[in-house]
């Protein structure tokens, strides 16, 4: 079993399709997709697929790119609309600098803090975009976790060493996406080597970043089958090993998603 900890199904890729999506998904064992929000707008939207398909979880929040769409969404509105029994994380949100186009720094950390707050008074994990941001994330998260503990998640990791140091050292997982099986990906194999197993997640990121070899096709739930084989002849292990680890690790994470399944997180 495999669980795609980060998808966006509500993407136009996929209007046409979900139901084939995660038959095909299911088919390469990775039975389990946590679909991300990067709208609190569009909350209903993903609450609709998730309710639709049993193999779905979603969260809820802003992406750092519609910062300035949504910057004044509050903690207890994120709060609230994690009420849903099916919602069982907070973001993504976070920081991201690669687009000179994007929201005001200012903004993009004012809306990243309002959901570490939630993340925070939920006990829910946030995940966590980081882009081009490395310095002043790692500035954020020293800050917000001196003021108090939350679980988090740095995802689709393709930042530093250091960040990955950071983020274990202050108690954050980490996901690894199609991104790690690129054949230029030598350093972000080094990274994987570095973090602990037990704070390892996969994932897609679909449709984005399809992995080996998919690269350069819409990329879907399925392939997080190819990048956990990647990920596991990295570091060494069977395949069924590192399955089993992610897993286990999505679960202890996204432990709404454990106890409403039954499952011991």
């Amino acid at each position: 079993m495999l669980v795609d900890s980060h998808c966006h199904l509500d993407f136009p890729d996929f209007a046409e399709d979900i139901p084939g999506v995660i038959a095909r998904a299911e088919a390469a064992g990775v039975t389990r997709m946590l679909t991300i929000s990067t709208r609190v707008a569009k909350a209903e939207a993903y609450r609709a697929i998730a309710e639709a398909h049993p193999q779905v979880w979603y969260t809820v929040g802003t992406h750092p790119h519609g910062a300035a769409e949504e910057p004044d969404v509050s903690a207890e509105t994120l709060a609230g609309l994690t009420q849903h029994p099916r919602c069982v994380g907070i973001g993504e949100a976070g920081l991201d600098y690669h687009y000179e186009e994007a929201a005001p720094q200012a903004v993009q950390e004012r809306v990243f803090r309002a959901h570490v707050t939630a993340a925070r008074a939920t006990g829910l994990p946030l995940v966590i975009h980081s882009r081009d941001a490395d310095a002043h994330m790692e500035a954020v998260l020293s800050d917000e976790v001196r003021r108090g503990p939350f679980k988090a998640i740095l995802h689709c990791f393709s930042s530093g060493a250091r960040l990955a140091r950071v983020g274990v050292e202050l108690g954050l997982y980490l996901s690894f996406s199609g991104i790690v099986t690129f054949r230029r990906s030598h350093e972000l194999r080094e990274i994987a080597l570095a973090v602990p197993q037990d704070r390892m997640l996969v994932e897609t990121d679909a449709p984005f970043l399809a992995p080996e070899p998919h690269r350069g096709r819409r990329c879907e739930p399925a392939h997080t089958a190819d990048t956990a084989r990647s990920l596991a002849k990295t570091l060494d292990l069977p395949f069924e090993t590192l399955a089993a680890q992610t897993t286990e690790n999505f679960y202890r994470l996204f432990d709404k998603a454990a106890a409403l399944e039954g499952r011991t997180a």
